[in-house]
């Protein structure tokens, strides 16, 4: 078992292997030119340098589990480790008896401790343990199990629920959300329309670093609220890296530059149920309880705060990494694809995000407004086949085992059981919010944003649904997704940090110095400024 090692280039380091010479017009592609002689980068490292690091594995293995080298994939002592300790967690419910727990809830808690094993230690796949929790929960917990129920298995008032349960999960309503927000995340990178976007947004803000930074983050954030996270960040590096070539030797500018960016990614996707995973696991926890929210409603209550946390991380990062010099000189063109699909796209992205911000005016959920990106584009072969085999399947399963262990979690009774263990009452609900929150943002700072929030939010949401402390359903899963997208302190933590990491211009301690104090305030914000803001703004529901 050995671990391959990793290549790690910064810019300087490319630039100095290559002896060729040429205008940063070469960057016309990518929307951004810069009149000063440079060397020129080569598009393989640019390509290598937009791969999330953390997908690494994950994304170069073929379905016959060989590396595109052709070596056999080989498994670390961490994934070793992780499915014996999986193995170990999944019987311990079966060898030991918890007291007040029905039988039926120690399967359900075998299923779950396995789950939050999977996906810590991510010994295999993270989509591929959401895969296993749905089997597992069809074999163990549904009407077709395998092992007979014994009488009583089920607390009182509660039943098996049928297979068909477990598997709706990957249908539901919040999966067809997100799979049109993948549809037009894709389009938006197959006819480029992110980058010409991003650069006639950018014109405004003059030649001032400062300035071309707050840019630069506005608009990142934008983009980020209906892409993903690390679509958008690769997106804007393509953009960022003729403004870092452009600053002089050892300025702290482009540290800060290319940390804006992933920080600017990061906090966006809270501004939309479509930005990230967890606020789609917010939103299947919530239509589930009968509380379904709308796309607006949820921009509302984000959106504001968002604002502010950017606003503070542009500060930060311009008083962490000061700029050496007063001007740049960018020349920023733009050509938009006017071909036919490109045009049937931008007709179907703009009809699509204005039924979405128009909802409490037609009335149409935003889970079938969603699907209509996808029967549009699919049906005027926008859409191909290589396109659709193209999209972020995986993580919508993430999303679907999240859903599904959710609906194990409450039919087995495991919720009660867990909130009987600590005596709520005493525990006043904006301090209970805030550990929430702050456990979410601990764990996604160290696992996946999407696993945090699919092993956090069920137990949140059962707390708030039990009554045993004054503590709103919406309130606590909305804090626990946001709490999950803070975590941006080390390249670990999300894949936009992992791009910004690979450029070679971030330092860890830089990265962790900045996203945990942004992480921190974003948090205190959130739980403890929000709730006023929403009370005048009259956005929550009764």
């Amino acid at each position: 078992m050995q671990r391959r090692p990793q290549r790690k280039a910064s810019i300087a380091q490319e630039l100095e292997s290559n002896s060729k010479f040429a205008s940063h017009s070469l960057y016309a592609g990518y929307g951004f030119s810069v009149h000063v002689p440079v060397p020129r980068p080569s598009r393989t490292w640019l390509a290598a340098m937009t791969k999330p690091k953390n997908q690494g594995k994950e994304a170069t293995m073929a379905a016959d589990g060989k590396t595109p080298t052709g070596k056999q994939r080989s498994w670390t002592w961490p994934q070793v480790i992780g499915l014996g300790l999986s193995l170990v967690v999944f019987l311990l419910p079966y060898v030991f008896e918890f007291q007040g727990l029905s039988p039926a809830g120690h399967r359900a808690f075998s299923i779950f401790m396995v789950a939050v094993v999977l996906w810590v230690t991510e010994a295999i796949p993270l989509h591929a343990t959401a895969a296993l929790i749905i089997f597992l929960q069809i074999l163990l917990l549904s009407q077709q199990t395998m092992l007979p129920f014994p009488e009583g298995a089920f607390p009182e008032g509660r039943s098996a629920p049928g297979f068909g349960a477990f598997y709706a999960a990957l249908a539901n309503p919040v999966i067809m959300l997100f799979l049109g927000g993948f549809f037009l995340a894709d389009g938006s990178a197959k006819y480029r329309l992110d980058r010409n976007l991003a650069r006639v947004m950018l014109r405004p803000f003059g030649r001032k670093p400062r300035n071309i930074m707050l840019g630069m983050m506005l608009i990142t954030a934008l983009l980020s609220m209906f892409m993903s996270n690390t679509a958008t960040t690769a997106t804007m590096m393509a953009v960022v890296i003729p403004v870092l070539l452009t600053l002089p030797e050892g300025d702290r500018m482009k540290t800060g530059m290319a940390l804006a960016i992933p920080f600017a990614a990061n906090v966006g996707g809270i501004g939309t149920p479509v930005g990230t995973p967890p606020n789609a696991i917010a939103l299947g926890a919530l239509n589930a309880a009968g509380i379904p929210i709308s796309f607006l409603q949820w921009m509302a209550m984000a959106v504001p705060l968002v604002i502010v946390i950017l606003l503070f991380a542009w500060q930060l990062l311009c008083r962490l990494f000061p700029c050496a010099v007063e001007e740049m000189e960018l020349r920023i063109d733009s050509t938009f694809d006017t071909s036919r699909p490109a045009v049937i796209f931008y007709f179907t992205a703009a009809i699509t995000i204005l039924l979405w911000l128009t909802e409490p005016l037609h009335g149409v959920s935003s889970s079938i407004v969603g699907f209509f990106p996808v029967v549009m584009l699919l049906s005027t072969g926008v859409f191909t086949t290589k396109d659709l085999q193209a999209i972020q399947w995986h993580v919508l399963w993430l999303v679907a085992g999240g859903i599904a262990l959710g609906v194990g979690i409450t039919a087995s009774g495991l919720d009660g059981w867990f909130l009987s263990l600590v005596q709520w009452e005493e525990i006043t609900p904006i301090l209970l919010t805030t550990v929430f929150c702050l456990v979410a943002l601990a764990l996604s700072t160290v696992i996946s944003n999407s696993a945090t929030a699919n092993l956090i939010i069920p137990i949140g949401m059962s707390l708030a649904m039990s009554g045993a402390v004054h503590l709103g359903a919406l309130e606590v899963s909305f804090f626990i997704a946001i709490g999950a997208s803070l975590a941006m302190a080390l390249p670990i933590s999300t894949p936009p940090n992992a791009i910004a990491y690979s450029t070679g211009t971030v330092k860890t301690k830089d990265m962790a110095l900045a996203g945990i104090l942004i992480g921190l305030v974003g948090l205190i914000l959130f739980v403890w400024v929000a709730p006023l803001l929403w009370k005048v703004m009259g956005i929550l529901p009764s």
